[in-house]
């Protein structure tokens, strides 16, 4: 096949070079136009479902709400896990189903459940579908600073009404929540005391607000021939209208509404707000659709902004952006792809160096920007998005990608030079298809084994798969596009470039060219076959103490792995710092709000800190249960202070408030959150019946857990009790004046909670009409004063229910249908020597009948992804071992090859050591991308020897391996560093925002090389000179028509 391939392309060499042409212009046009990203979609498929609940107490929320939910849609196909979160007057129940499920899908099997189970919630009560977003969905967080004396209903409704219909309306954005400032609503706040002297009851101020500003239709009228429509118009906007509105008539007069309440504007009852550096604001979060490009969107969002910025209302500051996702990914984006401009820059001093000639160095080079766009190209066909993996995985490749085109180049301009040498016996085309089929088996198999040690990867599970398998893919899309450059375009550029070149016996890079062999090698390839031909002489005479002292440091290398801390992945490098400021339950909003406060002004002293914005409790359309006790911060750095000083910095800072403090980072902040469902590293998940008993033994077990090394930010899930006002009816009472229970109920929750009685409706804007009691008549003793109508006659409440102070749970969580409480913590060392800790303390932990323990986090997808790439590396690498032993007809000669795997160990192992990396899952995807360049290696050099014998006339000995070896030097030692060197930029500022996830891979990879290439110099030669003349006598008594 190739050998047409090839021939063809020789024949068609303009249209291959047209070919060539519009492939580096089309890659380049797709390259400008492909949307990137930060990271992959690892969106796990989860359908929220939100349940606003008036202020019902989250045990109401659970029993009446939650429960039933939970019930509905637990069982359904490719559900893994139902969470829920009862609080006050709000449920949340999170839908987790499998990797790979359809979204749309999902929500539609959610919402078939939800319609089913709608009859068996409390009237009024709606259960909605939250939109879809995405993990990396929050893409800005925009500031709206409010001045001293400024209106906060002003701000809010600019938010509101002005800002997030503008930023909906751009194409890709999800959901925009705005917290803080204050929600206007129209409000009417009746005096008991002035209704009962006018004979006005409740009901009637209910019935009159509920028809106060109504439009209607009269349907259509015929006259004179022509058809009007009839409009009853009946709304207004006026609180004059409002204050005026007939609520009752006596004596002849009716009675005016402001007559028996007060009417005005007001502010909803809030249950979150917000601050920007320390003053007032409102928080406007923009989240994005996860099929949407973060960098565009932001940019169209930043449009909007601007043009939005000319209406706000007076005191309101210009928006001020205190998070940009898309900051991390073009830096991130930026630093990967200056790491491939460098490291193509290195490779090109690597061939240089070894080619000496700008012919070869050209047709070599010309390979990396083919096989990059091709690529790309094919990653835009496969529905794949630029990011820091797909660019990781090319960065990876890029040394590897000139090793088809270098070995090709070397065999064919050595077999010109031959031929030359010869008075030109053969053509030259002869001669470059002959010598480009002549490498070509070899190479095809060593490319072939790469993708086959590549195959775990694509089976990586969780999180972790969507992060390495389009790494993966991007890699060996960018090797497959290497064979097929150095299939087709390779030998076209050699065939019009080399013949002259090769007759001429010197090069165009005189200054590094070698005098010594007239000019035809470069001046470093002589020094190096000079150095190399005693050391590979001694090797072969002392072979067996060689492979002996190589096979004990192998031993030692892999025995030395246990002992490697580990972790998930490597720490990002964000710029954005997250504080999570959780104080006692039951800390009322003003009091959080206060304290909040100090902790900006706190942390805006830090030195490196930039801005500081904070939101406590939750906005009106979030899907966060937070309670108003808990504050989120987020924290702006100038980048230049290292990651783990700054956080040190932070915790210590905020050290004298009071409650417990976690700091993180946006990303890695969420990743936690997708594992665990807790924002933290390390989850304790407790589950029973009992809430005080559950939160006693989690505290119990806290207080012991904080003590061991390395625990840091642990906090026990605030499920406390909380102080409540309880209202009981007294079913004995309200049967005796003849009222049911729940028209008690429905009194109370009118008039201390406050009722919803209609929209005004102000052009594109809507407020809510409430009715509610003054904050001086909800106390347990005006409450309690307040009369109802009875077939009794008026009684007062105090009389039909006991009111008095009593507590009860503030949250409840749930998951799988039990009740469970959460503790967790985050790790400030060594991942693995913590989980080891933990699980010995957790052993020991006894749990009342029915209760258990969960321990989640990072460590289980560590964990399982180490289990997973294990056994399929070693499926793998079986698989490798017999295709090889199929190629060469020897199982002896196929374990020589793969004996660099064991080579390049020694030197992953030294390099993760002195580098002090943990064992991530990013680190075995380098062991990965190591054992299959090191395999190659081996593949060429071994398939040399067979062909010197098969073809050129050599016998099995030292002469013919000492031949083989100096011939396969060069190529080996400049494809090994061109693949190492194009590593370096990885391996410079290993915290640069990109470059974390990939700097493990290359620090594997680059160490491997090291020892692999400088080993397999050496073992191999003394290897095959051992065992390789019996396989090697029976393949050449095959009598092979083609080249190894």
């Amino acid at each position: 096949m190739f050998e047409t391939v090839i021939r063809q392309s020789l024949s068609r060499r303009w249209l291959v070079l047209l070919a060539s042409l519009l492939l580096l212009v089309g890659g380049v046009f797709q390259a400008r136009q492909t949307g990137i990203d930060v990271f992959p979609d690892l969106n796990k498929p989860t359908v929220t479902v939100m349940t606003e609940a008036g202020a019902l107490a989250p045990e109401e929320v659970e029993s009446l709400v939650t429960i039933p939910l939970e019930s509905a849609l637990n069982g359904m196909p490719g559900v893994t896990r139902v969470r829920s979160t009862s609080g006050v007057g709000l449920s949340l129940v999170f839908v987790e189903f499998d990797w790979g499920t359809d979204a749309l899908r999902n929500r539609q099997q959610v919402a078939e459940r939800l319609q089913v189970v709608r009859g068996q919630l409390p009237p009024g009560v709606e259960p909605q579908m939250g939109p879809i977003t995405s993990i990396m969905g929050e893409i800005m967080l925009i500031a709206l600073p409010i001045a001293h004396g400024a209106d906060p209903m002003a701000a809010r409704d600019y938010a509101d009404w002005v800002l997030r219909p503008r930023l909906l309306a751009v194409p890709g954005v999800a959901q925009v929540i705005p917290i803080g400032g204050a929600v206007r609503q129209y409000r009417v706040t009746p005096d008991p005391l002035r209704m009962q002297a006018a004979g006005v009851t409740l009901e009637n101020l209910e019935g009159a607000l509920r028809n106060f500003s109504r439009s209607g239709s009269g349907g259509f009228l015929d006259h004179q021939g022509r058809e009007l429509l009839v409009r009853a118009l009946g709304q207004s906007v006026r609180l004059d209208d409002l204050a005026a509105l007939a609520v009752g008539y006596r004596n002849g007069q009716a009675l005016r509404l402001d007559q028996v309440a007060e009417v005005g504007f007001a502010a909803r009852p809030r249950r979150g707000d917000a601050g920007f550096g320390a003053e007032p604001a409102v928080i406007v979060s923009v989240q994005k659709q996860p099929d949407a490009a973060s960098v565009p969107l932001t940019r169209s969002v930043e449009a909007v902004l601007q043009s939005a910025a000319r209406d706000r209302p007076a005191g309101v500051a210009a928006p001020q952006i205190m998070f940009r996702q898309a900051d991390f990914i073009e830096r991130s984006i930026g630093n990967v792809q200056r790491t491939l401009i460098e490291g193509a820059a290195a490779v090109t001093l690597v061939l240089v160096l070894f080619l000496a000639n700008f012919r070869t160095t050209f047709i070599s080079l010309l390979a990396i920007p083919l096989s990059l766009l091709g690529t790309v190209l094919l990653l835009n066909a496969f529905g794949l998005q630029l990011n820091t993996m797909t660019l990781g995985g090319m960065a990876i490749a890029i040394g590897e990608l000139v090793d088809d085109a270098v070995v090709d180049v070397e065999n064919v301009l050595r077999r010109l030079r031959e031929n030359a040498a010869a008075g030109q016996a053969r053509s030259a085309f002869d001669v470059v298809l002959a010598a480009s089929l002549e490498v070509r088996s070899g190479v095809v198999y060593a490319t072939a084994t790469v993708i086959l040690v590549f195959l775990p990867l694509f089976w990586l599970p969780g999180i972790e798969g969507r992060l390495f398998v389009p790494l993966g893919i991007s890699y060996v899309t960018a090797i497959l596009c290497s064979l097929g450059v150095a299939a087709v375009v390779t030998p076209v550029l050699a065939f019009l470039l080399l013949p002259r070149l090769a007759a001429s016996g010197s090069g165009a890079l005189a200054i590094l060219s070698d005098r010594r062999h007239g000019g035809s090698e470069a001046l470093l390839v002589g020094w190096l076959k000079r150095g190399y031909r005693r050391p590979l002489e001694w090797s072969l005479r002392n072979g067996g103490l060689l492979i002996a002292l190589v096979a004990l440091l192998a031993v030692v290398a892999a025995a030395s792995v246990p002992f490697f801390p580990r972790t998930f992945l490597p720490p990002f490098n964000e710029g954005t710092y997250t504080v999570n400021l959780a104080l006692q339950p039951g800390t009322s909003l003003a009091e959080s709000n206060r304290l909040g406060t100090l902790a900006e002004h706190l942390l805006l002293e830090v030195p490196g800190v930039v801005d500081v914005g904070r939101r406590t409790g939750r906005a009106e359309l979030d899907e966060h249960a937070e309670g108003v006790h808990s504050s989120e911060i987020d924290v702006s750095t100038t980048g230049g202070v290292p990651r783990e000083q700054m956080i040190a910095r932070l915790r210590s800072q905020l050290a004298v408030l009071p409650g417990s403090v976690s700091v993180g980072q946006p990303i890695a902040h969420r990743l936690d959150h997708l594992l665990s469902g807790v924002r933290a590293q390390i989850a304790v998940k407790i589950f029973g019946d009992d809430l005080d008993q559950l939160y006693a033994q989690a505290t119990a077990l806290a207080e012991k857990l904080r003590k061991l090394p390395g625990v840091a930010d642990l906090q026990v899930e605030r499920q406390v009790r909380i102080p409540q006002m309880r209202v009981e009816i007294d079913h004995a009472a309200a049967a005796r004046y003849g009222i049911a229970p729940g028209a008690v109920v429905a009194l109370v929750e009118s008039l201390a909670e406050g009722a919803s009685l209609g929209q005004i409706i102000d052009g594109t804007r809507r407020y809510e009409l409430s009715l509610r009691l003054a904050d001086a008549d909800r106390g347990a003793g005006a409450l309690g004063r307040v009369t109802l109508d009875t077939p009794a006659g008026r009684v007062p409440l105090g009389l039909l229910a006991h009111i008095a102070d009593g507590d009860g749970p503030n949250q409840v969580g749930r998951e799988n249908g039990r009740r469970r409480i959460v503790i967790s913590a985050n790790a400030t060392g060594n991942l693995s020597d913590v989980i080891a800790a933990l699980r010995g303390e957790l052993a020991g932990v006894k749990l009342p009948a029915g209760g258990f323990l969960l321990l989640e986090g990072q460590f289980q997808a560590q964990e399982h992804a180490q289990n997973t790439m294990r056994w399929l590396g070693l499926a793998s690498a079986l698989l490798v071992f017999f295709v090889l032993a199929g190629r060469f007809r020897s199982p002896r000669l196929a374990a020589i090859i793969m004996a660099n795997i064991p080579l390049a160990l020694i030197g992953a192992v030294i390099a993760l050591w002195l580098s002090g990396q943990p064992l991530s899952v990013a680190a075995l995807v380098g062991f990965i991308t190591l054992a299959g360049i090191a395999t190659r290696n081996g593949i060429l050099k071994i398939s040399h020897y067979v062909n010197l014998c098969a073809f050129e006339g050599e016998t099995f000995g030292v002469p013919m391996i000492v031949r083989g070896s100096m011939e396969r030097l060069t190529p080996v030692l400049m494809t090994a560093l061109c693949a190492a060197i194009a590593l370096a930029p990885l391996l410079a500022e290993p915290d640069a925002p990109g470059k974390e996830i990939l700097y493990p891979v290359a620090v594997v990879i680059f160490g491997g090389l090291a020892s692999s290439t400088l080993l397999d110099t050496f073992v191999t030669p003394a290897m095959f000179l051992r065992w390789g003349q019996k396989p090697l006598n029976e393949l050449l008594a095959q009598k092979a028509d083609s080249a190894f």
